[in-house]
């Protein structure tokens, strides 16, 4: 592969992130841009008129995905699609997602510049709530395209405040008519993102080529032990909140003794008084590995020392699952054309698997896929303080572009 001469600009993608930023800014210099709140819709009016100042035609279907199609030579072929999103976690940074949104569309508005004409069609995807920090679960959007969430689930999914996620799509103006399940057929989807990691920064390498997505399992812990008085004494107690720290203590445990990672992020506790002891407590597990056996041996080892702590201390608990996907590879030869690309542009290099969930775990269940990582500085992610440098992101954006076109053709 020889690297194309397209008229990318890395000053205009670092500029486009910069005027993406200044919608739905964060109290601390990042985002907070969650789906399907007013910031969300203003970002994708923004996207839309980028797009279609740049010769696209946009499509919404009924979960809010936004597809904007530029036309091939053949117009019989499925297109090749580029995308990620434009949602962000409530402390969020400038380039989770959004870097793959807006290198697609400098793309797009590269070949609209040099007036080069693909072979088979392009399109640029901005799939609906990739996070899931206010609707759960996440990568709702492309879950439900690929047909891996039922629509009528995603649409009657709430938030905490109890707002419906169909009605709120319907609120911001971002409910289409499309039927979700037209993206799978696509030829190939790529996804530019950071690597919410630090191996790329620390090897001094530009470029991950994504190799494959590792399984993950997340459940809800349910504890119930018995309310009692403070000031009652100790012996008596069957204090669910202590249970649940053994518990959450037990989790972090159990990913360092299996090489994964496993993760608490919620907790709730009733009845909150300060001078009653807690009879329930629930919480949040999320489990990964890059191997489905292990990330197995981890949900048996999650179960049997979560219920070995209830027993010793008197409490009942309850594991129940809440998500899943399993070990996700991506397809051999988008991965060589991403290789190949940074090895044509001199760009230094590594192989690596994700350990994060992306669209692009999804959309590979249904279509050839492949992702290509930059850098971010110190693995920060989900954090304001998220930062990559513009030439990270141009590398980034020309690894992309070249590997697109590999896959689209020229006319």
């Amino acid at each position: 592969m020889t690297a194309t001469n397209l008229p990318l600009s890395g000053a205009r993608l670092w500029a486009s992130i910069e005027a993406m930023a200044e919608i739905g800014p964060g109290a601390a210099g990042g985002s907070n841009r969650q789906a399907l709140t007013d910031a969300d819709g203003a970002a994708r009016h923004l996207l839309r008129r980028w797009c279609e100042a740049a010769g696209l035609a946009m499509t919404v279907d009924r979960v809010g995905n936004m597809a904007f199609l530029r036309p091939g030579a053949d117009p019989s072929l499925p297109p090749v699609a580029i995308g990620s999103h434009l949602d962000t976690q409530p402390t969020g940074g400038r380039f989770d997602g959004v870097l793959g949104v807006l290198a697609g569309l400098e793309v797009m508005r590269a070949l609209a510049d040099a007036g080069v004409v693909t072979q088979s069609p392009l399109m640029l995807i901005n799939w609906t709530n990739e996070e899931g920090a206010r609707f759960a679960p996440p990568m709702m959007g492309s879950g439900v395209a690929m047909g891996l969430i039922a629509e009528q689930n995603a649409l009657a999914a709430t938030d905490p405040a109890g707002a419906t996620f169909g009605a709120e799509l319907a609120r911001i103006g971002w409910r289409g008519d499309a039927d979700p399940a037209s993206l799978q057929r696509l030829a190939a989807y790529f996804e530019l993102h950071i690597e919410q990691g630090p191996l790329l920064e620390e090897e001094g390498a530009a470029i991950g080529v994504v190799t494959g997505a590792s399984a993950q399992a997340w459940f809800e812990v349910s504890v119930a032990g018995a309310e009692a008085h403070g000031g009652n004494g100790m012996a008596m107690r069957r204090d669910a909140l202590v249970a649940a720290a053994l518990m959450i203590a037990a989790v972090e445990g159990i990913a360092l003794e299996h090489g994964g990672c496993g993760t608490v992020g919620r907790v709730s506790v009733t009845p909150g008084s300060r001078n009653v002891v807690p009879g329930s407590a629930w919480f949040s597990v999320d489990l990964r590995h890059a191997s489905a056996a292990r990330l197995e041996a981890m949900v048996a080892a999650l179960r049997a020392r979560l219920g070995a702590i209830a027993q010793a201390r008197r409490v009942a608990v309850r594991v129940a699952p809440f998500w899943s996907f399993p070990e996700t590879p991506f397809d051999p030869v988008l991965v060589g054309r991403v290789r190949s690309a940074a090895e044509a542009r001199g760009l230094a290099w590594r192989a690596m698997p994700t350990g994060i969930g992306h669209d692009a775990v999804y959309v590979a269940r249904r279509v050839p896929t492949a992702m290509i990582f930059c850098p971010c500085h110190g693995g920060l992610s989900h954090n304001e303080a998220e930062s990559i440098t513009p030439a990270w992101a141009e590398a980034g954006c020309a690894v992309l572009a070249d590997a697109v076109l590999a896959t689209a053709g020229i006319a």
